[in-house]
């Protein structure tokens, strides 16, 4: 029960990393507001923490509404009355490259991903400053942060904007005690063994304009699941990292380490 007493807010619950997040915070005690432009997903993973003994609920908006962002704030105080973490997780995903993406379809990932983590992260500070608790920001990165990805240029720009975000708010925000921190997963399997063979064979496939070799390319031999963030993810909104802001913690396997012309051999 690491987060014993805390209140989150987790944007972007959907199955995977999102839900993944608010389900293992709720875990270990904390409180969560589930977050999502659809409002099954955001039911569905308020219900399943309550389901299995804890408490939550879930809010629908669109992160890039500034309204949305007030508001989720405004109703977990009423519930809570405090906040103690955020976790900017919403993103769009459209795998389109400079000559393939539209003015609109580029503007509107940078703004899922960069202005809903700066309403949220704005609304929630302003919460945690009026109360006086102090707490933690997450703003979830990518390997794409660091490294040019072919075809995929909104989500790289976004992400790696975040990560020069995640070290000017957390300048900002130290004496208010507010700790803000990156943290970077890779490509992420589901849950389903097949799911994930289906989505490694499909990626990889010579059809594609950029196919690309997760599995072949990964140091550790195998591709994470979302369930293996959390460990991290608790330590980052718990009190354990009280001295830790501004960073960034990968759990990539490897990948951000690794030379790029070194070919990992797995034993089968």
């Amino acid at each position: 029960m690491r987060l014993q007493g805390k209140v989150a807010v987790v944007t972007g619950t959907s199955p995977r990393i999102g839900g993944t997040i608010a389900r293992g915070f709720a875990a270990e005690g904390a409180k969560v507001a589930c977050t999502s432009l659809s409002a099954d997903e955001a039911r569905t993973c308020a219900e399943e923490i309550v389901s299995a003994g804890g408490e939550a609920f879930p809010v629908v908006g669109d992160v890039t509404d500034p309204a949305h962002a007030q508001a989720v704030v405004e109703q977990v105080l009423e519930r809570w009355g405090r906040v103690d973490v955020l976790v900017n997780n919403a993103v769009w995903f459209n795998r389109k490259g400079l000559l393939t993406v539209s003015l609109e379809e580029y503007r509107h990932q940078l703004d899922v991903i960069l202005t809903g983590a700066f309403l949220f992260t704005r609304a929630v500070a302003e919460a945690m400053i009026r109360t006086g608790t102090g707490g933690s920001v997450i703003n979830i990165l990518s390997g794409a942060a660091f490294q040019g990805e072919p075809g995929n240029l909104g989500y790289c720009a976004g992400k790696s904007g975040l990560l020069n975000f995640t070290r000017s708010v957390a300048m900002e925000l130290a004496g208010h005690g507010i700790r803000v921190n990156g943290f970077t997963p890779t490509v992420t399997l589901p849950d389903d063994p097949e799911a994930g063979r289906r989505m490694l064979s499909a990626t990889a496939s010579q059809d594609r304009p950029y196919p690309m070799d997760f599995a072949g390319q990964f140091p550790l031999g195998r591709l994470p699941t979302a369930a293996d963030y959390l460990p991290a993810l608790v330590f980052l909104a718990s009190d354990e990292s009280r001295m830790v802001t501004g960073g960034n913690i990968a759990v990539d396997g490897g990948v951000s380490a690794k030379y790029w012309a070194w070919q990992p051999r797995h034993a089968d």
